[in-house]
């Protein structure tokens, strides 16, 4: 038996006792070290997020290989080993498509959006002692010695999605990229915007401390939104030039039109956030659409390739991401956890989980 953390209702995560699962050829079990909570996990805590009752919860893993599918090449147990919150199969039309993220079988009215997200969502997750991760060959990628479980655990989710969602902007040598809301993901587009040769990073929050945790993963400038306009001190700070690319974190309607509202001509709008509502477009900072502006989404990219990537530019020393791991808990504590992070206490950004 192992000890998993349960979706029990909305409003309420418990921990329970489960049977240690088995594995299928394609699998490996592996045994979790470290882990911790995501915003998604508290949308599911929330009931915003359906999945179904006793569903062991979370997706970012780090941990050990304890046992391996009969199928499964290339990884010995006992190895240390990470996967990324989406585990695709690789077989599927988006997965052809090179958008691995929404892996998974088309229907007569359309894709699947999501498809690729299981851990926590279709299948039991990693707040556990014990993970399943399927299709391992695809999914499990070995973690560098020199690299400890706090340096990776930021690799599985909020790395890999703020550094795509510069990817995604096309950020270029001497561009000027704002990036709107510093939580766990804004911090890491911020680091992704210097190391893709940003002239100028300007990060954006109503939070000191996280402004000030902005500073040092690469932010020139910093704008408290409690105290100035962010729109106009951006165009203050570039000459009413614009930036390259607006980067949206947070999923709010003020953020959205703010990032836009600060795009040069031809600009685009890098859209992070978790939206719970629709949003509006203003027609005057849409220029009636005649903007040139180019509006792109990012789900978290996953796959072995992806995280071995992220992964070396830790190894690199090119950034460090251990300022966002702020608490730690024992499992046993995982309702304390999850209390101090959904209501994002004692200057919470990311909690680490050990077993």
């Amino acid at each position: 038996m192992m000890k998993a953390a349960v979706f029990a209702e909305p409003g309420r995560i418990v921990l329970e006792d489960k049977p240690v699962p088995d594995v299928g050829p394609n699998d490996a079990l592996l045994r979790i070290t470290t882990t911790t909570i995501c915003g998604t996990d508290i949308h599911i805590l929330k009931g915003e997020y359906p999945v179904e009752r006793g569903l062991t919860i979370g997706h970012e893993p780090v941990g050990v290989i304890e046992k391996l599918g009969s199928a499964v090449k290339g990884y010995h147990e006992g190895q240390r080993a990470i996967t990324g919150s989406i585990t695709p199969g690789g077989w599927s039309n988006a997965c052809q498509c090179g958008f691995c993220s929404h892996d998974g079988p088309g229907t007569p009215s359309g894709w699947k959006p999501l498809g690729g997200w299981h851990l926590g969502n279709t299948i039991d997750g990693c707040q556990a002692e014990y993970v399943v991760v399927p299709d391992a060959m695809f999914n499990l990628t070995p973690v560098p010695d020199g690299l400890t479980d706090e340096q990776v655990l930021m690799c599985p989710d909020i790395m890999t999605t703020g550094f795509a969602g510069i990817e995604n902007a096309n950020v270029r040598l001497g561009d000027i990229v704002a990036v709107f809301a510093q939580g766990p993901v804004g911090l890491c587009a911020v680091a992704g915007a210097r190391l893709s040769g940003a002239s100028m990073v300007i990060a954006v929050d109503l939070l000191a401390k996280r402004l000030e945790t902005s500073k040092r993963l690469g932010a020139d400038v910093v704008i408290d939104a409690s105290k100035v306009d962010p729109v106009q001190e951006i165009l203050r700070l570039t000459n009413g030039r614009g930036v390259d690319a607006a980067i949206e974190a947070l999923g709010t309607q003020a953020t959205f039109e703010a990032a836009l509202r600060v795009l040069r001509p031809g600009g685009t709008l890098s859209s992070l956030g978790v939206y719970s509502s629709d949003l509006k477009i203003p027609v005057d900072a849409f220029v009636a659409g005649l903007g040139d502006h180019r509006i792109v989404t990012t789900l978290c990219p996953g796959g072995k390739e992806r995280m071995r990537r992220m992964m070396s530019v830790l190894e690199s020393g090119r950034v460090d991401l251990g300022a966002l791991v702020t608490h730690r808990f024992k499992l046993d504590q995982i309702v304390e956890a999850y209390d101090l992070f959904s209501h994002q206490r004692d200057g919470v950004l990311k909690v680490a989980i050990s077993p």
